[in-house]
């Protein structure tokens, strides 16, 4: 009971007209929020919070956040496995976020070029490289980086 209260208080305090849905395509995610919040600008909505995900199992995660019911968006920071590497930590509570699939390019409408990638995770309950699969789905977006993208482009 509490957590849904919090959350309707959060959403209250948002001003949020009546009947307001917050469904984002990836573009308009990693474009209007994610780009914005890396440049430094204001978000057009503050609508999602900022969260070490990775402090956290998923099921803590909902009161976490601002808004939502079903889907909920945060800000992270993506931990790495050792300090000059590019492996990311994805341990997370009692357990850890594993990849799956292949990373997808998000590209603005009418442009080829990629401004993000997003990849889908799923839970695990456990350590690595054993754990238990759980139901908890998470989709990461994050910036291009412009040698990722062009070396992609070129072997294409």
């Amino acid at each position: 009971m509490v957590m849904a209260r919090r959350r309707r208080d959060a959403e209250a305090e948002l001003n949020l007209p009546p009947g307001f849905r917050f469904h984002p395509t990836d573009e308009e995610l990693v474009v209007h929020y994610l780009c914005r919040k890396v440049a430094g600008l204001r978000l057009p909505v503050p609508i999602i919070a900022e969260v070490d995900l990775y402090k956290h199992d998923p099921w803590d995660l909902p009161e976490m956040a601002l808004f939502g019911h079903k889907e909920w968006y945060f800000f992270t920071p993506r931990d790495r496995k050792h300090p000059n590497g590019t492996r990311p930590n994805r341990a997370a509570g009692g357990g850890h976020w594993k990849a799956t699939g292949a990373d997808k390019p998000v590209a603005p409408p009418g442009s080829s070029r990629a401004v993000g990638i997003k990849k889908a995770l799923v839970f695990y309950h456990g350590k690595a490289p054993k754990g238990a699969k759980t139901d908890w789905i998470m989709h990461e977006y994050r910036l291009a980086s412009p040698t990722s993208t062009d070396r992609r482009t070129k072997a294409a």
